[in-house]
């Protein structure tokens, strides 16, 4: 079967977390959607999403294709739902397409959501949708106790250290290749996942739900509090709380981070700390692009996201529900403006803009560090970008 993960028309409210990536490329729990899809429902799988993204991401479109909505995370009724749809039929939820079967070889994929003449159902099955960017910590919870049980099921964990102290071990779960020692891991609260090749260095205390992909580390010492993901090649210090870092990205130090997104090869700064809770305790708003103006969340309870490529540099401090672009560089004293552009460079003090060449030269050499080259086509994406969000720079 050939699947495709399309971007809606509502992508844009997951920016800037999307400026680079289609929305099933996003990781929530311990999987991104589009991995999520295929451990599920086998097939082959490709996206669809915005034109300048579509080199490194391409459709592979066949005559007979089912299109799933890049935002929908999958349950078995779901999944059930959309392997019952036959040529012509879709599901909705709420006038918003989730999937749709097409057999024919000359459909035209812009047209995905236009439904003129498809036989169309209402999902009834229960369903996450991934809409804005603050859902990916608040829904991370249970799509990890999810994701748990589908990479451990019938699986078998490597032996634990005794060195550790352990809570719930029958919920906690190490790949091949990890390393625990002298740690404390409590499990009663979600499961502990440990992906791998992956280390929990000595004095680490992890309260699940709590993952940890390949490669990846917290540091000697780390406190974590769940639901907390830690995604491929990254390494993690200090204190967190309810967040997702994607991978190829570092927090490596003291400071506090809660209730945060943080993109690929992103780094923190040494004693970097973000406010999660406003001190009259309303509800916090964050940046919608869609809108351009900060919109509510309906929680208490938001603190950072930070687009793919973005730093700051030692004791950053950052307000609740502040919303940082792509390549921004952030450091000097005081709170940064709670809506950081794309390719801005500065603090508190003031920004100007972040030198494209200069900007490309430094993601060359972070991405070299992991072997991993800035190619041509990547060059490309971010040559896009950085034109497509120049109209936020008014320093």
């Amino acid at each position: 079967m050939n699947f495709i993960l399309f971007d809606d028309r509502y992508a844009d409210h997951l920016l800037p977390l999307t400026f680079t990536r289609p929305v099933a490329d996003i990781r929530i729990g311990i999987l991104k959607i589009s991995e999520k899809w295929k451990q599920q429902l086998s097939g082959d799988y490709s996206f669809y999403t915005k034109d300048y993204l579509r080199k490194k991401y391409p459709a592979n479109y066949q005559a007979q294709s089912t299109f799933i909505n890049g935002a929908v995370l999958p349950g078995n009724g779901l999944v059930e739902e959309i392997l019952a749809l036959k040529a012509g039929q879709g599901l909705v939820k709420d006038d918003k397409l989730i999937a749709r079967s097409v057999n024919d070889s000359n459909f035209d994929l812009n047209q995905i959501e236009f439904l003129d003449g498809v036989e169309v159902f209402e999902v009834k099955s229960d369903f996450d949708l991934i809409e804005f960017p603050h859902q990916i910590f608040n829904l991370n919870g249970k799509a990890l106790e999810d994701d748990f049980k589908l990479l451990t099921k019938d699986k078998v964990s490597e032996p634990i250290g005794s060195s550790n102290q352990v809570l719930g071990s029958n919920r906690v779960f190490l790949e091949k290749g990890a390393k625990v020692e002298c740690a404390i891991l409590n499990a009663n609260s979600g499961p502990i996942y440990i992906g791998v090749d992956a280390e929990i260095m000595e004095g680490s205390i992890i309260r699940g739900p709590f993952a940890i992909c390949e490669h990846s580390a917290t540091k000697m010492g780390t406190k974590v509090y769940g639901p907390t993901t830690i995604g491929p090649y990254s390494k993690v210090g200090g204190e967190l709380n309810n967040v997702v870092v994607f991978g190829y990205s570092n927090k490596a130090h003291d400071g506090f981070l809660g209730n945060a997104v943080i993109g690929e090869w992103c780094n923190i700064g040494a004693d970097t700390n973000n406010s999660n809770l406003k001190n009259n305790y309303a509800e916090v708003k964050l940046w919608d692009y869609v809108v351009e103006r900060f919109a509510p969340t309906g929680l208490q309870f938001a603190g950072l996201i930070m687009g793919d490529h973005s730093k700051c540099g030692i004791n950053t401090m950052f307000n609740t529900g502040t919303v940082i672009g792509v390549f921004a560089n952030i450091f000097g004293a005081g709170f940064p403006r709670n809506f950081i552009p794309s390719f801005a460079w500065g603090g508190a003090a003031g920004m100007k803009e972040y030198k494209l060449n200069a900007a490309l030269y430094v993601a060359r050499l972070v991405m070299q560090r992991r072997g991993i080259e800035l190619d041509e086509v990547e060059k490309q994406i971010l040559e896009h970008i950085f034109e497509l969000t120049q109209k936020y720079r008014r320093f």
